[in-house]
């Protein structure tokens, strides 16, 4: 097993009513996504773990934003911080803060998605300056991103089927 992890550490404030800590799967790295993501033309995604790891700081102190719907991107709807990054094997692991307070109704919805099935979450990357190593390939082979945040969504809706998303107890 390989680990590479990077966090932004905030004091801990017990029962602090803006900062609810989630966590979630963001993506698999050097594997194939499900579906094509948003913005790669209909192709299928594979990020490779070297591109991600020299990406992970690119992830620190970006925002988590969702849709109504959960079916998608929307970066001007940012409702989180993503304070941790950590890559454990394939799976790129994230943690933050949702603004809880600021958000009520984005918070009762997300409990209330858990509440009726706890695996329904998922989450979706945001880059920019991605480098794709053959634009002509079936599957794109991203060599180079930026993060520049992420998404919260239904699984079945992320490019990657096994992601996944959960607020803290």
């Amino acid at each position: 097993m390989q680990l590479e992890a990077m966090a932004v550490k905030f004091p801990p404030v017990e029962g602090h009513p803006n900062r609810v800590p989630f966590e979630g799967v963001l993506t698999v790295v050097n594997a194939a996504s499900d579906r094509a993501p948003a913005g790669a033309r209909g192709h299928r995604v594979m990020l490779t773990h070297e591109a991600a790891e020299k990406a992970l700081p690119s992830l620190l102190g970006m925002a988590v934003d969702y849709r109504p719907g959960w079916d998608g991107h929307d970066a001007r709807r940012k409702i989180g911080l993503l304070t941790e990054a950590n890559l454990i094997g394939q799976r790129l692991i994230v943690r933050g803060y949702l603004y809880a307070r600021d958000f009520p109704e984005v918070a009762e919805a997300l409990q209330t998605c858990a509440d009726a099935d706890p695996y329904a979450l998922g989450m979706s990357y945001e880059v920019a300056d991605a480098r794709v190593e053959d634009m002509r390939a079936e599957i794109w082979k991203l060599t180079r991103v930026t993060f520049t945040g992420a998404a919260i969504l239904l699984r079945e809706k992320a490019a990657y089927r096994q992601t996944s998303f959960r607020m803290a107890s």
